[in-house]
């Protein structure tokens, strides 16, 4: 696992690059995702402005004229923030590089040079507007196109997403919540996707009808972007061993390497008894571990045991016991394998996202494919969801977590949409 950039640097390619330690592995990965995103989401609408389904919005934008006070504002913040944790990162790297979310998140910085960065910062867009001072704001009409729009549609969506996946997930756990309230809020581990995309979703259909861009057409868009950012997150919570995979497949066991060893059923119990004091952290009754013993089977034995089972060496984390032999803050790894969920459906996904590429042009129908995403989330969701550790809930005998009723209802709303969309077919917008 490669809890940041540093650590893959190091093991790929044999490069120590301490500045790279700044930027962890999930992080990183959600930020191309959010690229990707973007990027397979203007080319769709592009094609769909270019069959004229999506129409340009006349605005009047303000042009010209010397700089305003919201402007200077907003530079002086940006330069304090800068000064603040940029140059106490520089002055203190020894201790904020081991723990640099850490540093982020807490009080610590350099506050002088926060106030000088910030007041240059302000001077200089003062200076430049003090050139226009004599100049009269001059307001231009322009055609702004839903294309145009991703960025602010972007930015939207990594905010309210962020907010959305940390609030779900700590209803989801409120136990750990209500002991750490503040460590919950402001870490950046604990999310959860559909909360993340409910809350993102809200917000941009919001903005959508604002700006007059046709929803049906912006979700039908955003559907292979959607689940291609998915993946792609996917691969973050992978390579960085983030906690989100699945229950242990006792069929496996970590032997001192951090590898993983086939072993009889039997194992199971006795790797168990061998590291007592951490599974008693993770369950309070071990006679109730969540597992399910499966071994590779002779026709994929093309496959690594790693396909299977998995340890998280290294993980981000540092969840586990401890490797031997291993010096550094990550140096923990599962002792006996789980189910690589996020593997699974990184695979999954890329698959998804084809399809959903593929068939865009042949459904003209709106809305129609954002309801096959729909579908094709939920039901993956809900079946991976089956080896996946989470918190249970107790619904008229039934024991769901709270992904699979999402995901059920996904997978309900997105029939329903489909139904919907095509009994009132009409390829003009909404």
């Amino acid at each position: 696992m490669y809890p940041n950039l540093y650590y893959a640097f190091r093991d790929l390619f044999g490069l120590e690059i301490p500045v790279l330690k700044i930027f962890q592995t999930f992080g990183f990965f959600v930020a191309v995702a959010f690229l990707a995103g973007a990027y397979v989401l203007t080319l769709e609408l592009k094609r769909r402005e270019k069959l004229g389904w999506l129409k340009p919005v006349t605005e009047k934008q303000r042009v010209n004229g010397p700089a305003t006070n919201g402007e200077l504002i907003s530079n002086g913040i940006m330069g304090f923030l800068l000064g603040w944790k940029g140059v106490g990162l520089i002055l203190n790297w020894d201790t904020a590089s081991q723990d640099f979310q850490g540093f982020i998140l807490s009080g610590q910085g350099n506050f002088i040079a926060g106030l000088l960065l910030a007041a240059l910062l302000v001077y200089l867009k003062y200076s430049k507007s003090r050139k226009n001072k004599d100049a009269q704001p001059v307001t231009e009409t322009v055609n702004i196109w839903p294309h145009q729009r991703v960025p602010d549609i972007i930015v939207m969506a990594a905010v309210a997403g962020l907010l959305g996946a940390k609030v779900f997930h700590n209803l989801e756990n409120w136990n750990d919540f209500v002991q750490d309230p503040i460590g919950a809020l402001l870490s950046f581990s604990g999310l959860t996707f559909y909360g993340g995309l409910i809350v993102a979703a809200t917000i941009i259909i919001i903005y959508a009808r604002k700006k007059q861009i046709s929803v049906k057409h912006l979700i039908d868009s955003a559907a292979p972007a959607l689940m291609l950012a998915y993946a792609i997150g996917r691969m973050g919570c992978q390579f960085s061993g983030d906690g989100d995979w699945g229950i242990y497949n006792s069929a496996y066991i970590t032997d001192t390497t951090g590898h993983m060893a086939q072993v009889a059923p039997a194992e199971f119990n006795k790797a168990v008894q061998q590291n007592l004091a951490y599974f008693q952290q993770q369950y309070p009754d071990v006679a109730h571990i969540p597992h399910a013993p499966f071994a590779k089977p002779a026709s994929l034995g093309f496959l690594p045991d790693w396909f299977f089972a998995y340890g998280y060496p290294h993980n981000v984390i540092r969840e586990g016991v401890t490797l031997p032999g291993c010096d550094g803050q990550y140096c923990k790894v599962l002792p006996v394998g789980v189910y690589p969920t996020p593997l699974y459906e990184i695979i999954a996904c890329l698959l998804l996202t084809g399809i959903l590429w593929a068939i865009r042009k042949r459904i003209t129908i709106p809305g129609v494919i954002f309801g096959i995403y729909l579908v094709f989330n939920g039901v993956e969701r809900f079946f991976i969801e089956k080896i996946r550790v989470n918190t249970k809930y107790s619904i008229f005998g039934f024991h769901p977590t709270q992904a699979e009723i999402i995901s059920a209802l996904m997978v309900i709303g997105g029939l329903v949409l489909i139904w919907y969309c095509r009994k009132n077919k009409a390829v003009a917008a909404s």
